[in-house]
């Protein structure tokens, strides 16, 4: 008899303490839960093995990289509704559990009888392995250059014309800047526009651009206000990529990609410096060099725009965890910080702090864009990578439009200056203009 999702159900709601708000498929074919809810289609029962020995987040984004388990219906919809049970802290920003943390503890002992039964309904069987998807083994000091290198190659060098997939001719894999009726090619133009004119860039002037990406930000730069650009890179793939674009636009006498460590410059001074979306990767114990280092590079007057993405405080900020399916399947070793603390830090360095700007929607825009170019060319992406690797940036981007809208994580664009010796920062007295 059909009965593995009644019986799932059921479980589910012992051991959450309240109906589980999506409906579910088993393997076996039976159904249960709300019947007009999105489906949780289990397709195969290994994937409760993997629950069952990885309780928590991971274990469930294991059996989704896998394929054994899918959504049937609207997928931010779903994720949307198990939003309490995956991620949401129970105490806002206090630094309390998700109900999935609280699953996993299994301190209970009306929990460990339900997962007694979940054990009998996943049948015998040692611990699948990890999809390949996954990182494995890290080595070497957090956040050293060699160990950078190699996170940022497990994210970027994915193929570059799966990227291009994904993101769509500009190659901009960072916030797009939106306006009614616009497209993302548009969008993500305005970005870097708007990037220049905050740093109120002129002909010659030197630009770094520090995680320089596939080129776009110093083509721009170079093409539309005549500057003299450097990008620095970790990925070789892009490096290539960036280089090639920057050829067939006749750009070669005025930019330069390099495969580099930003920690590695050492040509200064520059007369601005982009860093746009690279933040993220340089981590809390390293920010504060990472904040030294870009100060040193600039002359006096010179101006830095820092866009990172940042995440909301916690109370107890030393027990904060990094996301686990995140640093296992998207962005190695990435670490996210409070605003706040942002701006501290690079205060802390010596510049002065002259604009901050939240764009949160913008992001949850332009993610909702990048999965739609996903899903309208999955075959090809399943072509390009892997069935589990196009699954992993599905969920990965969803979800982090879903974290964007409920103000779960933010993106801000911090303008910042090294004042010369009488306190000149090289702005137009009326710098704001930049907003039109």
């Amino acid at each position: 008899m059909a009965e593995a999702a009644p019986r799932l159900s059921a479980l589910a709601e012992e051991m959450l303490g309240f109906p589980l708000p999506v409906r579910i498929r088993a393997w076996d074919g039976s159904e249960a839960g709300p019947p007009d809810a999105p489906t949780l289609v289990v397709r195969h029962r290994r994937a409760l093995r993997r629950m069952l020995w990885r309780p928590g987040e991971l274990g469930l984004v294991r059996a989704w990289v896998s394929g054994e388990i899918e959504f049937d219906g609207d997928l931010y919809e779903a994720l949307d509704r198990l939003a309490g049970i995956l991620w949401e802290r129970d105490t806002g920003t206090g630094g309390g559990q998700s109900a999935l943390s609280r699953i996993a503890a299994l301190r209970d002992p009306g929990l460990r009888a339900a997962a007694r039964e979940f054990l009998a309904l996943a049948g015998p069987g040692l611990p699948p392995p990890p999809p390949r998807e996954e990182v494995r083994r890290r080595s070497g000091v957090l956040h050293s250059p060699r160990r950078d290198k190699a996170a940022i190659s497990h994210h970027y060098d994915v193929g570059n014309d799966f990227y291009e997939l994904v993101l769509g001719p500009s190659m901009v894999y960072s916030c797009a800047y939106w306006d009614e009726g616009a497209g993302l090619e548009d969008a993500q133009l305005a970005k870097l526009d708007l990037i220049c004119r905050k740093l109120a860039l002129k002909p010659d002037d030197r630009l770094l651009d520090v995680g320089c990406g596939w080129g776009s930000m110093v083509l721009h730069a170079a093409r539309e206000y005549g500057v003299r650009a450097v990008g620095v890179t970790l990925s070789t793939e892009q490096a290539a990529y960036a280089r090639k674009r920057i050829a067939d636009a006749g750009l070669t006498d005025r930019v330069e990609i390099r495969v580099q460590d930003y920690r590695h410059v050492a040509d200064g001074p520059y007369d601005a410096i982009s860093s746009i979306g690279m933040a993220e990767h340089v981590g809390a114990a390293r920010y504060r060099e990472y904040a030294d280092a870009l100060y040193a590079l600039l002359k006096p007057g010179g101006r830095l725009l820092n866009h990172q993405i940042a995440r909301r405080p916690v109370r107890d900020e030393e027990a904060y965890h990094v996301d686990e399916f995140i640093d296992a399947y998207v962005f190695p070793d990435g670490e996210l910080a409070p605003a706040g603390r942002t701006v501290s830090l690079l205060e802390d360095a010596g510049f002065e702090v002259r604009d901050l700007e939240s764009i949160r929607e913008h992001y949850a825009l332009t993610l909702r864009r990048w999965v739609a170019n996903l899903e309208e060319g999955w075959a090809d992406a399943v072509r390009l990578t892997s069935p589990g690797r196009a699954r992993v940036w599905q969920l990965y981007m969803a979800a982090s439009a879903l974290s964007f809208e409920r103000n779960r994580i933010g993106v801000n664009q911090v303008l910042a200056v090294r004042t010369d010796g009488s306190g000149g920062s090289g702005l137009p007295l009326r710098s704001r203009d930049w907003r039109g």
